[in-house]
Formats: C-alpha cells, sequence, structure tokens
C-alpha cells in the first residue's frame, strides 16, 4: 500500500515538473522555458565577453596625432600683407575649396600646414613670395578623424576626435548609457596598420561605478558599439 502511494506522488511530481518545462493548461511556452533560454542567452553573451580582449591587453597607443582636414571643416586662410585673399572658406563635399585667385583646391586629407604650402605654391603666380596661414575653425573631420558611438548611448553620434581623448570623454559628449544598455558587453572597433581589431571595454564599471581603471585613451576612427541588454 506504502509503495503505490510513493509511486502517485513521485508520478504526480514528475507531471508538474514536465508542466514547468513545456506546458501551463493548454499552453506550451512556459516561465521555466523562457529562464532557460535567459539563462543561456546570458552565458552566449558572457563567453562572448571573455574571448574578446580588453584595450588594458592590447598593444599601446600609436604615435601623437596630427589632424587631417575633412570635409564640413571650415577654413581660415591669412595671407600675409594681402588681406583680399585672406577669406574664410568651407571645405565643399567634394573636398575642395576656392579662393581669391585659386580655385579647386583639395583640402581633404591634408593638414593645415600642407594646404597652406600647397597655396604657397599656387599663389606665387601673382603674388611675390606669399605666407599663407591656415586655421581649421570648425571641426567636422573625416570618419578617420571621428570617435562614433553607436548602439545603446543616450545621443549616438559621432564625435571630432581630440589629442588625449579618453573613453569617459566619449561618453560625457553622449550623454552616458540607456537604462537598456549592456555596458561591460560593449567593445571598440579600431584599425590599426590596415588591420581592424575588436576590444572589450567595461562602460558599467565606468560610468555607473566610477572604476578608472576601465578609463582608456580613445584613438581617431574608433568606434564604440553599445549592446541592449538582455532581461
Amino acid at each position: 500500500m506504502m509503495v503505490g502511494l510513493n509511486a502517485g506522488i513521485i508520478g504526480r511530481v514528475r507531471q508538474r515538473q514536465e508542466g514547468n518545462v513545456e506546458m501551463i493548461g493548454d499552453g506550451y511556452r512556459t516561465a521555466g522555458a523562457a529562464g532557460i533560454r535567459a539563462v543561456a542567452g546570458l552565458m552566449i553573451i558572457a563567453l562572448v565577453a571573455c574571448a574578446t580582449p580588453t584595450l588594458e591587453d592590447s598593444e599601446p597607443v600609436s604615435e601623437p596625432h596630427m589632424y587631417r582636414i575633412g570635409v564640413g571643416d571650415t577654413l581660415d586662410i591669412f595671407v600675409w600683407d594681402n588681406p583680399e585673399l585672406s577669406v574664410s572658406v568651407p571645405v565643399r563635399p567634394d573636398g575642395r575649396i576656392s579662393t581669391p585667385l585659386v580655385e579647386d583646391v583639395m583640402a581633404s586629407g591634408r593638414t593645415p600646414a600642407e594646404l597652406a604650402r600647397e597655396m604657397e605654391q599656387r599663389l606665387s603666380k601673382y603674388v611675390r613670395r606669399p605666407t599663407v596661414t591656415i586655421i581649421v575653425t570648425q571641426i567636422v573631420g573625416r570618419t578617420t578623424e571621428q570617435v562614433r558611438v553607436v548602439g545603446q548611448a543616450t545621443n549616438p553620434q559621432a564625435i571630432p576626435y581630440r589629442e588625449d581623448m579618453t573613453l569617459l570623454d566619449v561618453m560625457i559628449e553622449v550623454g552616458g548609457l540607456t537604462e537598456f544598455a549592456s555596458g561591460n558587453s560593449a567593445y571598440l572597433v579600431r584599425t590599426s596598420n590596415g588591420t581592424q581589431r575588436r576590444y572589450r571595454v567595461r562602460l558599467d564599471d565606468l560610468v555607473n561605478d566610477g572604476d578608472m581603471s576601465a578609463n582608456v585613451r580613445m584613438e581617431p576612427g574608433d568606434v564604440i558599439i553599445i549592446p541592449e541588454a538582455w532581461f
């Protein structure tokens, strides 16, 4: 009699366990199955994060950066002792500029000093020993001169690179993380010598916990991708 009672209890327990995993009432997707899927998703994220090196583990940053003019930049061009030739011009979508006496000079991709020497050479046909100085007053920059942030940032955008820019500077510019961000699963894509590499960055630790060991230096052309958290 006790054997039959125990068998009945075990049968009901098994039936309830199966119900929790496979069905509740007439439904076939249950909280148990959803929980298993959620745990599996978190395990996948953790494995990917562990397999991606952090910037602290990467090679040192490259040599000091020289800014190169980009489309949309505004240039103040001064020709000494020739104020009529000194102008402020934007860089056109084709990357060129035009000034008095000099038309369609390629500016994009050059440093201000390189462009100034080109302007001097062209102006020498009209002006004796011209001296040109070029100042970039409004910076947009080429994509290789920007740091771009996509995904779960409050204000995703492209930011002109500045000397000694850090990850914290970038996060301040974009307004921090959204409530849906998985900050410690974020990663940075960097192209160095034609090779693209991906590094994990710890945005939750940096932004929410104030862990400055997670603050790393940025380089022009970096892309930060912030995924959405799994709930």
